[in-house]
């Protein structure tokens, strides 16, 4: 089956798919709005509403809680807030989404990034009686750092303050400036009232000085790339098929995900970090021999030599192959309750691949206020955001993170249980931001400890 480039962005335009991710502070009615988005676009079944219409009049609510919808776990009914990220799907006639709902309490800010680690657009909630506060400034910092390429500034509960103009104008620009200086490259605001259903998926008759798109009307009408020449082609070695059966005697296929890009057959490719080079002979996806495949499939490649490829290999083109290093400039943010400090000993998990490594400098945590940053902090605790150096025990073909979310990712673990520690994003923190020079050899831990992590 052969399948062209032009036949195959048809097909991806005609099946867009948007991943969002919403954030807000706590009480500024995020689960209420995805409710309310859910509800409105037809997308609950019936008993799931009668479920929330029970619980919601057993609390003595008279309307349904919305916000049931999705705060599922006992905790987040009972204390009224997020806890956890719920993913919800659904479909309209333009448009399917994957939304991934994340808390808004100061101490699961580090749900969101996982929540909009994958996201293309960041819903961010404003409470329009307390306009922009710190925890709004950390969601828009989280949104950048991660380069979510479209943000919407939800400003809620214009009801409350009686649908006034100046109130959402205000807190727009506000917000606005701030997220500009982080390098956000697309603002929307929109006023709305959960509540209420003002401009979440029906035009508000009570706002009628606002004449720009609803939230779902948005959500179905952003751009959403598929561009496929512009991506860096990655593929990392998920696992290695032999089946060594009569059928197939000589069958050597390397199966995973494609991480970002398009693969051809005839193509020749490098082998990371051996830096070997081969061509692809053949491609091999759901049963069936195709000429090209594309992220996010799932495929085998087969090539034309014996090369001693293994699981955390990345194969990518010979003239569009990254560089490999030891040593990573990146920025984190950190998830686990334990802290990082310089001269720990971790396990840095990047695609399929993972080493060892020690974190060799802190330079500096991010204070969200003024964007300034905070040097030598020495370690970094819960939802701290900052700079770090890491020496691995081995070569890894990394990407900026601003060149590939996949490939320029990476996760810090703790050796001893397995625990995630932090996020982190190769390369410069925010889009306008400038390298943090630092010294790589300073004053962090020696590259040979006490139990024999040499490199």
């Amino acid at each position: 089956m052969s399948t062209s480039t032009e036949q195959l962005t048809e097909q991806l335009a005609a099946t867009t798919l948007l991943r969002f991710a919403t954030a807000g502070s706590v009480d500024d009615g995020k689960s209420t709005l995805v409710g309310r988005l859910l509800h409105d676009s037809k997308s609950v079944l019936a008993d799931q509403l009668e479920a929330v219409e029970h619980a919601s009049r057993s609390r003595g609510q008279e309307a349904p809680d919305l916000a049931l919808l999705t705060d599922g776990l006992r905790a987040e009914r009972e204390q009224g807030i997020t806890i956890d990220v719920a993913y919800r799907y659904f479909a309209t006639p333009r448009r399917r989404f994957i939304l991934a709902d994340t808390p808004g309490h100061v101490q699961y800010t580090r749900n969101m990034v996982t929540g909009a680690s994958t996201a293309e657009l960041a819903v961010v909630l404003v409470d329009a009686r307390n306009g922009v506060v710190e925890q709004t400034r950390r969601h828009a910092a989280v949104a950048a750092l991660l380069r979510v390429p479209h943000v919407v500034l939800a400003v809620n509960k214009m009801d409350l303050v009686d649908y006034r103009e100046p109130v959402f104008a205000a807190i727009a620009e506000e917000f606005t400036t701030y997220a500009s200086e982080l390098g956000v490259p697309e603002i929307t605001a929109i006023p709305i009232s959960a509540l209420a259903g003002d401009n979440v998926v029906e035009p508000s008759a009570n706002m009628d000085w606002y004449g720009g798109p609803t939230v779902l009307e948005h959500l179905e009408t952003v751009p959403v790339s598929h561009d496929l020449t512009a991506c860096h082609a990655r593929f990392p070695v998920q696992y290695v098929i032999r089946p060594q059966t009569a059928e197939h005697p000589d069958y050597r296929g390397y199966a995973g995900q494609i991480a970002a890009g398009a693969f051809r057959v005839g193509e020749e490719i490098t082998v990371l970090p051996s830096g070997k080079t081969s061509t692809i002979t053949g491609i091999d996806a759901l049963g069936e021999s195709v000429d090209i495949a594309w992220a996010p499939q799932s495929v085998t490649i087969r090539l034309a030599d014996d090369i001693d490829i293994s699981r955390g290999d990345l194969l990518a083109p010979s003239g569009d192959a990254p560089a490999t290093t030891q040593d990573i400039e990146a920025t984190v943010c950190h998830v686990a309750d334990r802290a990082l400090a310089v001269g720990q000993r971790v396990l840095l998990k990047h695609t399929t691949r993972t080493v060892k490594a020690i974190v060799k400098e802190i330079p500096s945590r991010l204070t969200l206020d003024d964007l300034s940053q905070h040097p030598t902090p020495g370690q970094l605790v819960a939802n701290d955001i900052g700079r770090v150096v890491v020496r691995t025990a081995e070569p890894l073909a990394l990407d900026t993170y601003a060149d590939s979310r996949r490939t320029g990712s990476f996760l810090l673990i703790d050796p001893a249980d397995g625990t995630t520690l932090a996020a982190g994003m190769a390369g410069d923190s925010f889009a306008t931001a400038k390298a943090v020079v630092v010294d790589a050899s300073g004053d962090g831990a020696d590259d040979k400890d006490e139990e024999g992590w040499d490199f």
